[in-house]
């Protein structure tokens, strides 16, 4: 016995299935919903939600005006609006202390403050630390003790390490240990660290140190 065809596939042209059909149709469709009457493109959607405000930083002792919307981070301010590229940004997460800056005395990650938020406080970063064309004792200690391999995490832990002592001027080996706990070396450079946190430490105060 015969088997009966189906009507539907009796119908359709020789060489394209149904299927395809559907899938054409429906690509077809979307194309000409991008269109206008006219047969423009359509405008793109309106920006939705805040523009930019006026905000003020005091960065490195010198006032600093931008425009940036609220979501801006100050990492993103420093880097992008200022041109202060020492705080790096690594895992932008604020687990790993790449971008440490010191706000209002504070050591805290750049990429979990908001800009707008930074206002009002002193901000210091590692470009804004030496003086009189002179290494920081820090900086200078950092580089005594090779603290350093591939230099991404530097900036941060010069910034905590500073904003360390300037708490805890006459540290031990274990106070600096844990001192330095938020910020991570993925080159493994932490014993060079805690030492030249010590040797700076031995400097700014122009004393003998703990160990």
């Amino acid at each position: 016995m015969k088997r009966s065809k189906d009507p539907e596939s009796q119908a359709q042209p020789k060489g394209l299935s149904r299927r395809g059909f559907i899938r054409g149709v429906g690509l077809s469709g979307g194309a000409v919903g991008l269109l206008h009457p006219e047969g423009e493109a359509a405008p793109a959607p309106a920006v939705l939600g805040p523009g930019p405000v006026p905000i003020t930083l005091l960065v490195n002792g010198k006032p600093h005006k931008l425009e940036v919307e609220p979501r801006v981070t100050l990492l993103d301010a420093l880097r992008d609006r200022l041109d202060l590229t020492g705080a790096k940004r690594v895992c932008d997460r604020g687990t790993c202390g790449a971008c440490t800056v010191i706000l209002g005395g504070k050591a805290v990650y750049a990429c979990s403050v908001l800009a707008i938020d930074a206002q009002g406080k002193p901000i210091q970063t590692v470009e804004g630390i030496n003086a009189g064309g002179r290494l920081h004792p820090v900086a200078s200690a950092f580089v005594n003790q090779d603290a350093l391999q591939c230099g991404f995490c530097t900036p941060g832990f010069v910034m905590a390490a500073k904003a360390f002592l300037d708490r805890n001027p006459n540290p031990t080996l274990e106070q600096v240990r844990k001192g330095l706990g938020g910020n991570l070396c993925r080159c493994g450079t932490y014993v060079g660290i805690r030492q030249a946190v010590l040797e700076a430490a031995k400097q700014m105060r122009g004393g003998a140190r703990n160990v």
